[in-house]
């Protein structure tokens, strides 16, 4: 499979560096900083999450994409919890990790670009773009890359209910339908953290249209 991706990847304008296994992944990391990463969960010697666990113990927000064989909720939320910026389910089609990858870059280098911008509050919550440092009430909050981008357009439109189609278009950055349920799942991923000490829930779901922040239930 590494070698199938490394020539559809290099097909698509990607330059790729292939690792043996998680061991050689963090040692090529070191020497040359890749734009992304790409992280099977099953690699020999070091799986894809602990790599995931490792860099960003140190502080690293890489961007990382997470290859997993389940999609089961515990996957997912092992996947996130681990720090990855996305994960996508086997099997896949090559174009939506392209996306994906897309979509990732997108985000990085809108991350990047970042010079000033008001601190965002809404209720107990706050988020501030500059410093990507989130809390609620006097509890920080550490999210990924992805949980930050979702939570960033909610409190940018407090009270508005927000399409799933638009929130997957300006997060993801998605250039066509999505198979995965990725958007469902980073809702249920930040709602735990947001509610982590039984906090009342902010960010609620508005069934068949999208999600919504705001004090009470629509």
């Amino acid at each position: 499979m590494r070698e199938s991706l490394r020539r559809s990847l290099t097909f698509n304008g990607y330059s790729v560096d292939l690792a043996v296994d998680g061991v050689d992944a963090l040692d090529r990391v070191g020497v040359q900083r890749p734009d992304a990463l790409v992280l099977d969960v099953m690699m020999p010697r070091l799986d894809g999450l602990e790599v995931c666990r490792r860099l960003r113990s140190t502080g690293d927000d890489l961007p990382i994409l997470v290859l997993t064989a389940r999609d089961s909720v515990s996957e997912r939320v092992a996947g996130l919890d681990a720090g990855a910026d996305d994960y996508l389910p086997k099997p896949f089609a090559l174009e939506e990790l392209l996306a994906r990858l897309r979509a990732l870059l997108r985000r990085t280098a809108a991350d990047s670009g970042v010079e000033s911008s008001e601190a965002m509050r809404f209720a107990d919550l706050s988020l501030d773009p500059v410093t990507r440092e989130v809390a609620r009430g006097e509890r920080s909050i550490s999210l990924t890359r992805t949980e930050f981008s979702l939570l960033e357009m909610l409190m940018a439109n407090p009270r508005r209910v927000l399409t799933r189609s638009r929130i997957l278009e300006e997060v993801w950055g998605y250039d066509f339908p999505t198979s995965g349920n990725a958007l469902e799942v980073y809702i249920g991923y930040l709602r735990r953290k947001t509610e982590a000490e039984n906090e009342p829930r902010l960010i609620h779901t508005v069934r068949g249209v999208g999600y919504v922040l705001r004090e009470t239930p629509p």
